[in-house]
C-alpha cells in the first residue's frame, strides 16, 4: 500500500502543474526520483493557475481519502484520474498494484493488459500479470509472462518459477533446461525459498535443494530413471536433511 501512495503522488506532482492534459510518455513503471514525490499543489503559486479543475478535484479527493485511511475512496479517485488521463501508464500501473497488493488478482491482471499492449517490455506489469495468472490457476498464461520477464531481467527467481510451471504443464524438457541454467548460476547459493518443515511450519531452505528435488521428480516421472532420481534426492537431503519433499520422494524410489 505504501508503494501505491508514493507512486501516485509522484505522478500527481508532475500532472497537476501541467497547463494542458498532455499524454504522458510510456515508461517502465519505475518510480522517478524520491524528491519529486514530495511536491504538492500550492494554490498561491502561478504554476497552479491553469491546472485542470477536474484533475485538481480528483487529486484533492485522493489526498483526503489517504489522510482518513480510506483506500477504497482513494482507489475511486485513482479511477477518476485515469479517466481524465487514459494514456498515463503510471496511473494505470498504480491501480494494478493496488489490486495486486489487496490480492484481487483478476482485476490486477486485467488492468495490466493495456500497459502490456502499449509496452510489452513493461517488467513491473509483466511480474504482476505472471503472479496473478499463477495465483488464479492459469499456468500457461503465467509461464508466458514469466518467460517474457526473464528475457528482460535474467532474474534467477523468475527462472525458478518457470521451471516449476514447465513441470506442472508437463513440458519436462524445458523444465530440465531451466533447472540446469539455475544450477549453473553463481547466485544460486545466495538464494532461498520457503517450504513447510516436518512440523508444518514455514522455513527457509536453499533454493538449490528445491531445484534438485524437482530435477529428481522429472528423472523419476518422465525419464523413468529411479537411480538418477534417488541420487538427486540424496543430494538435496545432504544439503538440508529435513527437506520434506525430498524425503517423501526418496521413499518412493526405495
Amino acid at each position: 500500500m505504501r508503494l501505491i501512495i508514493s507512486l501516485v503522488f509522484i505522478f500527481l506532482a508532475l500532472q497537476v502543474f501541467s497547463q494542458t492534459k498532455k499524454q504522458s510518455s510510456k515508461t517502465d513503471s519505475k518510480a522517478p526520483v524520491e524528491t519529486e514525490s514530495k511536491a504538492a499543489i500550492d494554490p498561491t503559486t502561478e504554476q497552479t493557475a491553469n491546472v485542470n479543475p477536474m484533475v485538481q478535484h480528483f487529486y484533492d479527493k485522493y489526498v483526503t481519502a489517504l489522510q482518513w485511511n480510506d483506500y477504497e475512496v482513494a482507489k475511486d479517485a485513482l479511477y477518476d484520474l485515469i479517466i481524465e488521463n487514459p494514456q498515463n501508464d503510471s496511473l494505470i500501473y498504480n491501480l494494478a498494484l493496488y489490486y495486486y497488493e489487496n490480492q484481487k488478482y483478476v482485476s490486477a491482471v486485467l488492468v495490466c493488459q493495456p500497459l502490456l499492449s502499449r509496452n510489452p517490455k513493461n517488467t513491473a506489469a509483466l511480474e504482476i500479470s505472471a503472479v496473478g495468472y499463477e495465483t488464479m490457476g492459469v499456468p500457461d498464461r503465467a509461464l508466458q509472462n514469466y518467460e517474457s520477464l526473464y528475457l528482460l531481467t535474467n532474474n534467477l527467481t523468475t527462472l525458478y518459477k518457470m521451471a516449476f510451471l514447465q513441470y506442472d504443464l508437463k513440458r519436462f524438457t524445458e523444465s530440465l533446461a531451466s533447472i540446469d541454467i539455475i544450477l549453473a548460476n553463481t547466485e544460486l547459493d545466495k538464494s532461498n525459498v520457503v517450504y513447510n518443515d516436518s512440523g508444518t511450519k514455514p522455513k527457509q531452505y536453499p533454493m538449490k535443494v528445491s531445484v534438485l528435488n524437482l530435477k529428481g521428480l522429472i528423472q523419476l516421472e518422465h525419464m523413468g530413471d529411479k537411480a538418477a532420481a534417488k541420487k538427486l534426492f540424496d543430494e538435496a537431503l545432504a544439503i538440508s536433511s529435513d527437506f520434506l519433499p525430498a524425503k517423501q520422494n526418496l521413499d518412493r524410489v526405495k
